[in-house]
């Protein structure tokens, strides 16, 4: 008989994972040692959920469904006692984990709340009377703090699993943690901002009710969009089009929608509810609905159920209002997924299931593809197409198409880009370079992929005179909606700057000043080399070739400054560029231009302002704000 002291810690833990699978079914959670515990926690990817709740590896909560609406408007959706988070190493008073630390300082009233501390014995938050933070205990400003962290950590997992991104988020300051002040002051705001390395969440009063937006999950997973795409595509904070900008807000609410579908009760309710037809109004296309109804004296803040068209918003400048054509498309896609699940005979919770499990990989694995500056509608629709065939080439249920479909029908895509789609092409080719290097050296460093972009600058349409920098380099591990794994991705993001003379009277202020255009791209090989994507921006500088392909790329860049120079001069016009502007209350919403201006090196850039408004602009006009009316 072996002693236990012969095992070696693989032995130990291969048992620790034979045993926590062979476990009944919802027994009594498992003591363990903080050894075997951290053992457990390294390994859990290869355990079931139910063995991670069993080993005491996910930590339950109660958190309100979406927002606290919710309790008055639908019966039953109060709190969510489902709803845990996987436990990590390093989590402690505050809530503090690995990438979120809670600070709950009040600028209005100048206070700093006691965090909530951990009982690690326990795996519970508890009060500042060692009352454990539930359900029972929402009245504790600790509650909100709890609730945060624990929507975050929820949110985060979603991004980074392997149905999602399958790897590491960066964030797009310097530092891995994110700050969180859930009750930062008084006003009807909340946002995400990247020179404080923090989320805002506001509270204010409606009639007699106070409303904490730190408390509904809408607005706490659209902000934190905010922050993974910042994190993701950091430059895209620099692109002067509204467009671009539109695109930061749809993936906000996209978030917001799909980590609610996520939810096994809002499924069922769902289900039971709509009776599988999500084309009505429901909990699910009806976003932040208690600040909406205080804010706007409507029953949500805005809804993905609408019938824009990119031609109804292409010259427009009100962000929130353009990025519902996208919303409303990716929504469009979610009906037709659980409409295609129920015609084959799946009942209700289990179509609805499986789309949101589809849609998690369809929208969210994309975002890898795309561009590092200036990312449109376009840009976004056809990552989504290409991942779509990336993960599903043979397509036999027809995914792709009806994706096509709908984006045409939502003008996103033009027809004689949906005609080249539907062409028969080759699904993986191979990158021509000059200058071979395996794909591995290249994700090996920074300094190697410059090494391979300025080795091969002819074939990869990079001007000779560029000084390329190396964005981000990263590698990941997907799966496909049935939990394949696929094959290990390397994915380059790389960019220049081009100067541009503002030169005219349109452009103001700024007219006869120097800026940047910046230019780059995205490339995802497989671990073998094979090209999957390559999205580029391209600039106006004189490529080495001159053959018909560098034709086309110095096109494209020609028609890419004009667009700049347009759309700068747009948002000039409309009076949407300034400074912020803050009073005693910090930054304020009516003070913020969603442009501001400042020299780096004596040029000029123009950065998005921190996103600060969440409510609707669809009414809004021009002459309201501070910054429009002084511009």
């Amino acid at each position: 008989m072996l002693r236990r002291r012969h095992l070696n810690s693989g032995v130990q833990l291969s048992i620790l994972i034979f045993w926590s699978f062979a476990m009944p079914s919802k027994p009594k959670t498992v003591d363990t040692t903080k050894a075997t515990k951290a053992a457990l926690y390294a390994a859990r990817k290869v355990l079931t959920r139910d063995a991670q709740e069993e080993l005491q590896l996910r930590i339950p909560f109660d958190v309100y469904f979406q927002d606290p609406a919710l309790r008055t408007l639908r019966r039953n959706f109060d709190f969510d006692e489902t709803f845990d988070v996987p436990w990590e190493p390093g989590i402690g008073d505050g809530p503090t984990s690995a990438r979120f630390a809670v600070v709950d300082y009040d600028s209005s009233a100048e206070t700093l709340a006691p965090p909530a501390t951990w009982d690690a014995e326990n795996n519970v938050f508890t009060d500042t009377n060692g009352v454990p933070l539930n359900k029972a205990n929402i009245a504790s400003p600790q509650y909100r703090q709890v609730n945060v962290w624990a929507t975050l950590q929820n949110a985060l997992d979603f991004y980074e699993n392997g149905f999602g991104l399958g790897r590491r988020i960066p964030f797009g300051f310097e530092g891995n943690r994110l700050i969180v002040v859930p009750n930062a002051g008084y006003g009807e705001n909340a946002y995400y901002d990247r020179d404080s390395k923090s989320l805002q969440f506001y509270y204010f009063d409606s009639g007699e009710k106070r409303i904490y937006t730190s408390l509904s999950a809408d607005i706490i997973n659209h902000e934190f969009g905010h922050a993974v795409l910042d994190g993701l595509r950091p430059l895209l904070a620099e692109s002067v089009s509204a467009e671009t900008a539109a695109v930061h807000e749809f993936f906000g609410d996209l978030s917001a929608i799909l980590i609610a579908f996520r939810n096994n009760k809002l499924r069922k309710w769902l289900a039971a509810e709509t009776g599988g037809d999500l084309s009505v109004d429901s909990a699910l296309s009806n976003l932040a609905e208690e600040f909406g109804g205080a804010v706007q004296n409507q029953p949500y803040l805005r809804s993905a159920l609408n019938k824009l068209r990119y031609s109804s918003i292409k010259d427009d400048q009100r962000q929130h209002y353009m990025s519902q054509v996208l919303t409303g498309a990716m929504f469009d896609i979610v009906q037709r997924l659980s409409r295609h699940y129920m015609k084959r005979g799946r009942t209700l919770g289990e179509a609805f299931w499986h789309t949101i499990r589809r849609m998690q990989c369809m929208a969210i694995q994309p975002l890898d593809l795309l561009p590092p500056v200036d990312v449109t509608f376009e840009d976004y629709a056809l990552a989504v197409l290409r991942n779509e065939e990336i993960v599903n080439p043979t397509d036999p249920d027809g995914y792709r198409q009806m994706m096509i479909d709908v984006f045409l029908e939502r003008e996103v895509l033009s027809p004689e880009t949906g005609r080249k789609l539907r062409e028969p092409h080759d699904v993986f080719t191979r990158l021509r370079t000059q200058v071979y290097h395996h794909a591995a050296d290249i994700a090996s460093s920074r300094a190697a992929a410059y090494r391979f972009l300025d080795d091969n600058r002819s074939a990869l349409f990079i001007p000779y005179s560029a000084d390329i920098a190396v964005q981000d380099l990263s590698t990941a591990v997907k799966l496909t909606a049935d939990a394949r794994r696929q094959p290990r991705q390397v994915l380059l993001q790389y960019t220049w700057r081009e100067d541009v003379v503002l030169e005219g009277g349109r452009f103001g202020q700024f007219a006869g000043e120097t800026t940047s255009m910046l230019c780059g791209g995205t490339l995802a090989l497989d671990i073998d080399g094979n090209l999957l994507s390559w999205m580029r921006k391209p600039g106006t500088q004189p490529l080495m070739g001159k053959g018909a392909d560098e034709s086309a790329e110095e096109q494209g860049g020609a028609l890419r400054k004009e667009a700049f120079l347009n759309a700068l001069a747009a948002r000039i016009k409309a009076g949407r560029i300034g400074e912020i502007a803050g009073g005693e209350l910090g930054i304020l919403e009516k003070t913020v231009a969603p442009l501001t201006a400042n020299k780096v090196g004596g040029i000029l850039r123009f950065s998005l302002s921190p996103h600060v408004g969440i409510h609707s602009d669809e009414h809004d006009e021009m002459g309201e704000s501070q910054w429009q009316i002084s511009s």
